[in-house]
């Protein structure tokens, strides 16, 4: 956790030629510009300019100068870019030219998001998420084909599992940039893999999950190989899912927050908000194909230690946590915690409670008619027109739905 002072000097010290400046879009695609480490200085005070119209609903022309200014505590090196004259990089917030936040800087929603929840709950979100990617092979010109890397299962081994050294490689690769995977295994989709981080705050595992892609895109075409994090890559096989574990620890100085479980009311917040918010966990017409088929949950229902349902708490009584298992990887992780971190906000403030816990198969088509749960929006169309008539998006979001 690098302050602007030790950024500056660890710029000096250590050959560092080329700033990489990051931020992000609405639909959560990483964007970055380098500078020279004489203009440091000037993105800490001011920020950097770049043109806001030339990024999807940003801005238009007529109004289009937005800043950059970097969050030194996400200083890190680059570690496949040239160890002389090295290569870093920082995300960075947006500001408006009259140096105020941007209104749709992801980042910036995050931040806000989180500061609520510690001001009004007292409490910190912890959020840990596990990313489910495929490895297609590339054809004589360097496109993808739809030939998977291998065809083996779920958490086969070598030499079935073609991808355990790429996963290998970007353990390592997130080590050095300064981040924790947990566990890395072949999913049940030929090709297919997943590696899990431990948890963090919220705002780091959003910083982690932007990273963790482009490492995986950028050791996938190191190795001949495109990586494909779509919702559904092949009809009939497993989608890609991101699971997002979430429990909470008392915010800095409110110690009185231990002693109560406030999760069943985090639980019931997110069940009361889920299909609304639905459109930006599941942000493409490919989510929905997966959203009910291969063990993807399909039905507002929670369980413990029921793989079948929306929302798994674990079994364990130490265990002060639920895994939310309907996002894909193509969605905006910023937008994403901020949405759950509002719900849990009103889930404690109102107190929510969940419904009754679900024990029954979901994933058992028949079994699911009789449990008479509500389900999930069924298409992008559906879960776009729920965002949009909702208050609750509005209010933490404003205008954001593309």
């Amino acid at each position: 956790m690098y302050t602007k002072d030790e950024v500056i000097d660890f710029i000096e010290e250590e050959d560092v030629k080329f700033i990489r400046l990051a931020f992000f879009d609405l639909k959560g695609k990483q964007k970055n510009i380098s500078i020279m480490p004489t203009e440091l200085g000037r993105a800490f005070e001011g920020g950097i300019p770049f043109d806001a119209s030339a990024i999807e609903g940003f801005e238009n022309p007529q109004k289009s100068e937005l800043y950059l200014k970097p969050d030194p505590s996400t200083l890190a090196i680059i570690p496949w870019r040239p160890a002389t004259g090295k290569v870093v990089r920082m995300f960075c917030n947006i500001l408006t030219p009259d140096g105020k936040p941007y209104l749709k800087d992801s980042r910036t929603i995050l931040q806000n998001a989180c500061q609520r929840l510690k001001d009004e709950c007292g409490i910190e979100m912890m959020i840990g998420t596990e990313v489910e990617f495929y490895l297609f092979k590339l054809d004589e010109n360097g496109q993808p084909t739809s030939e998977t890397f291998d065809k083996a299962g779920y958490m086969d081994i070598a030499p079935e599992d073609h991808g355990e050294n790429i996963r290998r490689e970007i353990c390592f690769t997130l080590e050095q940039m300064g981040m924790s995977p947990e566990a890395s295994h072949h999913e049940e989709g030929p090709g297919q893999n997943e590696i899990d981080f431990h948890y963090s705050d919220a705002l780091t595992a959003a910083d982690n999950v932007a990273t963790f892609k482009w490492i995986v895109n950028t050791k996938a075409a190191s190795n001949g190989l495109y990586a494909d994090f779509s919702p559904k890559p092949i009809a009939g096989q497993a989608g890609n899912g991101m699971h997002i574990n979430i429990s909470y620890r008392p915010a800095a100085g409110n110690t009185g927050k231990d002693a109560e479980n406030l999760l069943p009311n985090i639980l019931g917040g997110i069940l009361k908000h889920i299909e609304e918010i639905t459109y930006f966990l599941n942000p493409a017409d490919n989510s929905y194909n997966r959203l009910g088929a291969s063990k993807a949950p399909e039905y507002i229902s929670w369980g413990k230690e029921n793989r079948s349902t929306l929302i798994r708490v674990p079994s364990s009584t130490s265990a002060k946590r639920l895994e939310l298992r309907s996002p894909d990887p193509l969605c905006n992780t910023y937008l994403v915690l901020s949405l759950l971190i509002e719900a849990a906000i009103d889930g404690i403030k109102n107190k929510i409670q969940p419904p009754a816990e679900t024990v029954e198969n979901l994933f058992d088509e028949e079994i699911a008619k009789k449990a008479s749960l509500k389900a999930l929006p069924k298409s992008l169309a559906e879960a776009k027109r729920l965002a949009e008539n909702s208050d609750f998006v509005k209010k933490v979001l404003g205008d954001l739905i593309a």
